[in-house]
């Protein structure tokens, strides 16, 4: 297993303080919203849920990630990493006027145009920067969560630019495959394994949402989209329209269902009983995409299970309003 290079900049975790700030929140929380919105489709229902959870959430900032996905493994929607995330900055700004929050406009932020040549260099960028500014006027008592859906390279570049971040938040991520799968080769972990190694191995506190194994069970199909979203306003419409326009292009059967792995993603931050997770000790994903464990490491928090149901009914009746 490679060393992981950027260990010495980052304080020596406290596990106790870090067990206690893993626990879901209770009441408001302030979040950061770090996401690939382009890529695939679940990015815009977890957006939209996310504002429509006003009575958990306090949207700070929606910083754009980068993403590039090689097209001779699956759905190509950008021409490289900086592509994706300006396609994603502006896909933003589209479900945000959808659900007629036009007033979080101004709170959405260009993320990195590349991913991290190493585990030391950051990739400057307008988010990394913000993620800074904002998480100032939070503590280890009161931290900010910073939800990511994609590559976590603006969250690992904020990290190392300021690694007393590590203090100050709580990241949120979906990442990785289940502990028990044979490898941890999901898009947003391996796009940019140095960031991804960096969030697992800094002592930041983290909640892992992993998705085959967990995440990929909250899966919907076209009559359950249907049911749920048709004709409740324009960015219900949109949503589903545009998960059919991508389910054209990767499916070629009929009968197909689509993972809304992002969705599933933001609840934690949302209150109600949706979740079930574990406080684990951190495994340090390896560049070959594999796991290796060391009990010995520092705890983080390790989704295993998604309540569907009851989940499902709460973001229809925000979405649907």
């Amino acid at each position: 297993m490679k060393q992981e290079a950027f260990k010495h900049l980052f304080p020596q975790p406290d596990y106790a303080e870090l067990t206690a700030r893993l626990r879901r929140p209770a009441g408001i929380v302030d979040v950061i919203l770090d996401t690939d919105a382009y890529n695939e489709v679940d990015d815009q229902f977890a957006l939209a849920y996310l504002i429509r959870s006003e009575e958990s959430v306090r949207m700070k900032a929606i910083t754009a990630a980068p993403f590039y996905r090689d097209p001779r493994i699956g759905v190509c929607r950008s021409e490289n990493p900086g592509d994706g995330m300006e396609k994603s900055y502006y896909e933003i700004l589209k479900v945000l006027k959808l659900a007629g929050r036009e007033d979080l406009c101004g709170r959405v932020c260009r993320g990195a145009r590349s991913y991290l040549a190493d585990e030391l260099t950051p990739v400057p960028s307008e988010a990394a920067e913000r993620i800074l500014e904002i998480s100032r006027d939070y503590s280890a008592l009161q931290p900010l969560y910073i939800v990511a859906l994609g590559a976590i390279t603006n969250v690992a570049s904020a990290l190392l630019m300021d690694p007393t971040l590590v203090n100050r938040c709580v990241v949120v991520w979906l990442a990785g495959h289940a502990h028990h799968w044979n490898d941890c080769s999901d898009f947003n972990m391996s796009q940019d394994m140095a960031a991804s190694r960096i969030v697992f191995g800094c002592g930041v506190p983290l909640v892992q949402f992993p998705m085959f194994g967990v995440v990929s069970e909250f899966r919907f199909s076209k009559p359950e989209l249907e049911y749920w979203f048709r004709g409740k306003n324009a960015l219900c419409n949109y949503l589903i329209d545009n998960t059919y326009e991508y389910a054209k292009l990767k499916y070629n059967y009929a009968g197909w269902s689509k993972p809304l792995w992002d969705l599933a993603t933001v609840c934690w931050v949302v209150q109600g009983d949706f979740v079930k997770s574990a406080c684990v000790p951190a495994p340090v994903p390896t560049y070959d995409c594999g796991y290796s464990i060391d009990m010995t490491r520092h705890p983080m928090q390790y989704v295993y299970c998604v309540e569907k149901d009851p989940l499902i009914a709460d973001i229809a009746a925000k979405l649907g309003r």
